[in-house]
């Protein structure tokens, strides 16, 4: 794995999880390019590429196939407006298409649900009190008013908008005790975690481990062991969540109803490890999904996304414009 995945590196999530979140700001995205008839040569702002065959394709191509699918995961960078902007495009063909489509973020943690749903069900609960009791700024941090126009267009649309995220705190207790002591705290049964297989899968291992190594060196064995657990939890949680929210909609028998659209950092959905397999797994691999990995291009990044393209980081790569804070770093 390339360790320039920066703002989206899964270590970065990890350590993110512990200590609190940092912004990567950025601008509004150009339009994706027109279908290309070969394979991609250049990389260019605005692209959706098919990593199957590294041909580029029209936002309107990827709405149609993204309409057969019954989740689809968006890896951003984080507080990157590009990429929130490219959301929303998809978001609003979605619903111009007829669909409604269930909006999970990983901004939020599992304790703001009543919130969240107070707030978008236009209850009147004031801005600054939502993001009070949401817990914005102990959960997620950086300005809201980046995330903001997502959490509006559920809001407008009337669209179920989801906590996708495990609480911090039993995140936090996980990286600092170790998974098996976690699992006989007071917290894990009240987030209803005493049944859950947290599964260690010798791939998804690998990637963080040399993540970790790559940008947090000199740790302790042990300390490595615990955020790596944490991160599986992180992950199973979230997966959890999706899965609901599929079961859920399998039982409308509305085919206006979904997909799941996911919107989490990048590392959360790079080469299907983290989430997206353990959705499978839990569905017995009976899920329709489709990942799609949101990132900066620039001439300084060719190898990055070659690198990217080439090991299929996702079914499909999405091009945007560098933000004004320039290129991400490579670890935090």
């Amino acid at each position: 794995m390339s360790r320039s995945l920066t703002c989206i590196t899964i270590a970065s999530l990890i350590v993110a999880a512990m200590l609190g979140s940092a912004a990567c700001a950025g601008r509004e995205p150009s339009a994706p390019a027109e279908t290309s008839a070969t394979p991609t040569a250049d990389f260019q702002a605005g692209q959706i590429i098919d990593t199957a065959n590294g041909r580029s394709i029209s936002l309107e191509e990827l709405v149609t196939r993204v309409l057969q699918q019954e989740v689809v995961y968006l890896g951003e960078e984080h507080h990157n407006r590009f990429h929130i902007e490219a959301a929303l495009s998809l978001l609003n063909r979605l619903s111009r298409a007829g669909r409604r489509p269930v909006l999970a973020m990983e901004m939020f943690g599992w304790e703001s649900q009543p919130v969240l749903d107070r707030y978008v069900q236009g209850d009147d609960v004031a801005r600054q009190d939502f993001l009070s009791q949401a817990g914005w700024t102990q959960n997620w941090g950086g300005p809201f008013e980046t995330y903001e126009p997502l959490v509006a267009f559920a809001k407008t649309e009337r669209l179920r908008l989801v906590a996708l995220n495990p609480p911090k705190p039993l995140v936090r207790l996980v990286a600092k005790k170790g998974l098996e002591e976690a699992r006989h705290d007071a917290d894990w049964a009240r987030w209803d975690m005493q049944h859950e297989t947290i599964v260690d899968d010798p791939a998804y291992r690998k990637k963080i481990f040399d993540q970790l190594r790559a940008c947090h060196g000199g740790g302790s064995d042990e300390m490595y062991q615990s955020m790596y657990e944490a991160s599986m939890v992180r992950d199973e949680g979230m997966a959890k969540t999706v899965v609901s929210l599929v079961v859920s909609l399998r039982g409308l028998a509305d085919a206006a109803a979904g997909p799941v659209v996911s919107y989490t950092g990048g590392g959360h959905i790079q080469y299907n490890l983290p989430v997206p397999q353990r959705v499978a797994r839990r569905l017995s691999g009976a899920v329709r999904q489709t990942t799609i990995y949101m990132s900066s291009s620039a001439q300084g990044r060719r190898d990055d996304l070659s690198e990217m393209l080439s090991g299929k980081i996702a079914d499909y790569l999405w091009l945007t414009p560098v933000t004004a804070e320039g290129m991400p770093r490579r670890c935090r």
